[in-house]
């Protein structure tokens, strides 16, 4: 049941949902990580959409219908496995988002200045990152009335750039042929385990959408229709634009961080194409903010459902009077991934730390996917459940498992066993149980 008063409004219908969850669930990102890893990554996107966004999907669909207020993982695991468990979940997914988004905005400004060839210093990349996740919040902190064309603008970039690089490959294979050969399993070693996770990864989002369950109109109808179109949308972007990639550049030959622009750039070589690069950085630049958008605006209703509950200080479930938004929740997300950006750049940038940051996301994004499967087992959800609950775990296994980067293991298994245990000592430390069973009662 929706919580009386929340002071949200409907205004999301199918269609803003499915942009919506495109624009939350792909990221550009994990294609080039896909292309460097080879062509058995396609079978891999496959198998990832067939056993775990389908189920996940499904499930989120199910809760969503069964609970269509505010907060979604937090409502769901609070309902089925109680108050503790219900902020566990929510302060676990929180506090992974922050952790996602300073590395995810260096990455897309990265990958826009690596495009256009600017040859820019850390400052200047960090000031375009923190640029692109306040444009990206401040505009749905005015209302998804208005914000919801930002993800509509992303997802039109992320799918229009799709095609550009489909476009170019098929241009690309006529004229040079592949610069690889296509072998459909992907090779089984412990570099290519640990990048399972990130496959996985790159499948979760679509359960920001049951984050937005007070502002969805006919919750029931809109979340499945969008959950089904979305999960299809997304399988075949992820699976053509790495198999683009793969057409216009050796694998070895692209890296993750810089993977969009380097295709970019030799297939405008081989084409003749100059301005390819450039339109590229374009459609990561607006993509980037699409995605920023709707991770930011929606993983803000679980601290705001959690302040209804008087978890949270009271300013957490403030609604702006004139926009409709959870503006503080909004605001203090956006100032701790700023923090963090900030903080980032402190100490070592290298490759490895920035695979500690990736797997350290992946281990803590996964965990409360525990509860959503938990939660739709008790819907029934029995075969999806067995198939997104085994991706669960194996996913959270590979990301402890060390990339070809790390050269010393013990440490990179430290921090990561740092880094989880933080995530529970410190909603342990805030936990208040006396409050919400006030609440409850």
């Amino acid at each position: 049941m929706e919580r009386p008063g929340t002071g949200l409004r409907r205004e999301l219908g199918t269609r803003d949902l499915t942009l919506f969850a495109i624009a939350s669930i792909v990221g550009v990102r994990w294609v080039a990580a896909a292309a460097h890893a080879g062509t058995g990554s396609i079978l891999l996107w496959l198998v990832a959409a067939l056993v775990f966004l389908i189920p996940l999907a499904n499930a989120v669909a199910t809760l969503t219908a069964r609970d269509p207020g505010a907060g979604g993982v937090y409502l769901w695991a609070r309902r089925d496995f109680g108050p503790w468990h219900g902020f566990l979940a929510f302060w676990i997914y929180w506090l992974a988002t922050v952790i996602w988004f300073p590395g995810a905005a260096m990455f897309y400004s990265g990958a826009v200045m690596y495009a256009l060839d600017i040859q820019a210093g850390r400052w200047t990349l960090v000031a375009a990152s923190l640029g692109t996740i306040w444009l990206a919040l401040g505009s749905n902190m005015l209302g998804v009335r208005f914000g919801k064309w930002t993800g509509l603008l992303g997802t039109a970039s992320t799918w229009t750039m799709g095609v550009v690089f489909a476009v170019a490959a098929a241009l690309v294979w006529r004229r040079n042929g592949s610069a690889n050969v296509f072998v459909p399993l992907p090779s089984l070693n412990f570099d290519t385990m640990s990048f399972w996770a990130s496959i996985a990864f790159g499948m979760t989002g679509i359960e920001l959408a049951g984050m937005m369950g007070a502002e969805i109109r006919d919750p029931a109808t809109s979340i499945r229709h969008a959950a089904r179109i979305s999960s299809i949308f997304t399988t075949l972007f992820y699976a053509g634009t790495t198999a683009a990639l793969l057409v216009i550049l050796p694998a070895g030959k692209i890296t993750e961080l810089n993977g969009l622009g380097q295709a970019a750039r030799q297939a405008g070589n081989v084409l003749g194409a100059g301005w390819l690069g450039p339109l590229v950085a374009g459609f990561v630049l607006f993509s980037a903010i699409g995605q920023f958008a709707g991770l930011g605006s929606a993983v803000a209703r679980m601290p705001f459902a959690a302040g209804a509950d008087h978890l949270l200080p009271a300013m957490f479930s403030l609604v702006h009077p004139k926009w409709g938004t959870p503006h503080v929740s909004m605001m203090i997300f956006g100032t701790l991934a700023s923090g963090l950006l900030l903080a980032m750049q402190l100490g070592d940038t290298a490759q490895a730390a920035y695979e500690t940051i990736v797997s350290l996301t992946v281990i803590a994004g996964f965990l409360p996917f525990v509860y959503v499967f938990g939660s739709a087992w008790r819907e029934g959800q029995r075969l999806g459940v067995v198939a997104g609950g085994g991706v669960t775990v194996l996913a959270i296994g590979c990301a402890l498992i060390p990339g070809a980067e790390i050269h010393d293991v013990w440490l990179f298994e430290a921090k990561l066993l740092a880094g989880t245990a933080a995530l529970f000592l410190s909603a342990a430390a805030i936990y208040r149980p006396e409050k919400l069973q006030s609440a409850s009662d």
